[in-house]
């Protein structure tokens, strides 16, 4: 809260925080359902059909490249799919 009331002046400061509060959110889900199926980045990414790298830039929460159809494939080789959900804001 005081971050947010010190930093987080204005609507597209907090749009920007939002955004990148998800994407370490997606970043740190990812690596930990990875991490808790015993895999490395190299052998997901096998299972998805991609490069370890591409992997390493979807767990890093500062790639903004984030495609949904990537996502979704990583999500099934870990045993799982992507809900897409829109609230109002």
């Amino acid at each position: 809260k005081i971050f947010h009331a010190l930093f987080v002046r204005t609507p597209r400061q907090h749009r920007l925080l939002e955004e990148e509060r998800q994407r370490v959110a997606l970043a740190e889900l990812i690596r930990e359902l990875r991490e808790a199926q015993h895999m490395t980045q190299a052998q997901l990414a096998r299972k998805v059909g991609t490069t370890q790298s591409a992997i390493a830039r979807i767990e890093d929460a500062n790639y903004t490249g984030h495609k949904l159809g990537t996502i979704a494939k990583v999500a099934a080789a870990l045993g799982h799919q992507v809900e897409v959900n829109m609230v109002k804001v």
